[in-house]
């Protein structure tokens, strides 16, 4: 695990999903934890076909609106999963017939998860860092990133949020990248850039010179990465307010 005292940099950068919310958790294992709590009787691979699906479907169309709050959003997408369940004959005739309240049960639980871990970590951490360098956001996200972070109280610790549904770029493209480093008005190696995915935050950092700090959690499949990459690599969000 490569780890510092300290970083250099004038400047962070921040993905949100997986990073801020979850603690490195990628989004798929959360909302799977959702599913077996509202005890719907679908195997792990079916129910990852039906996420992929909801997120196509989601990027795809005007779905979430940008006043959603996290709340919203996560029944928005749930209806479309549950869609995809249903089309393809996988709920029994019970878990469709209470789909209703089987989204709304998945949706509250995955919410206050979330609002768990705002609490436990995310609101001190940036309250904290706010206090030492400026802050941006780098975010795939569907366009109603603002209300999201109004809505768990954190958008005040942001000089500004570059999404990828308002800018039409998407991680893993570094341009989206370049464009949060122009937001904090630095050069690329005065930036950190905090991430969970290896690939679209860490990789896509890198190739234009950020220094990066890899959240290195529970990712959507197991892989062999190289750790030379990563500046610093972390386990638990909490880690940064010792590194910075």
């Amino acid at each position: 695990m490569k780890t510092y005292q300290q970083l250099n940099i004038d400047g962070i950068i921040f993905d949100y999903g997986g990073t801020l919310d979850t603690n490195g958790r990628h989004w798929a294992n959360v909302l799977w934890e959702g599913y077996q709590h509202a005890l719907i009787d679908i195997n792990e691979s079916v129910f990852r076909d039906a996420y992929v699906y909801g997120e196509r479907s989601l990027a795809k169309n005007p779905i979430i609106q940008p006043n959603d709050n996290f709340h919203t959003l996560l029944l928005k997408k749930l209806r479309e999963e549950f869609d995809y369940l249903i089309a393809n004959n996988v709920l029994t005739e019970q878990d469709a017939h209470r789909r209703k309240d089987a989204e709304q049960e998945i949706a509250d639980w995955c919410y206050l998860y979330v609002c768990h871990e705002m609490e436990r970590n995310t609101r001190k951490l940036l309250k904290e860092l706010s206090g030492k360098y400026p802050l941006v956001m780098v975010t795939n996200f569907y366009g109603n990133m603002n209300s999201v972070l109004e809505d768990f109280d954190i958008r005040k610790y942001f000089l500004s949020i570059v999404e990828s549904a308002v800018v039409g770029v998407r991680k893993p493209n570094p341009s989206i990248y370049q464009m949060g480093i122009e937001q904090l008005n630095m050069a690329a190696n005065q930036v950190a850039v905090v991430g969970d995915s290896y690939d679209k935050d860490i990789m896509a950092a890198s190739s234009i010179g950020c220094q990066t700090i890899w959240l290195k959690g529970e990712e959507w499949t197991k892989s062999e990465h190289d750790e030379a990459i990563p500046t610093i690599i972390i386990t638990e969000i909490d880690s940064l307010t010792s590194i910075l």
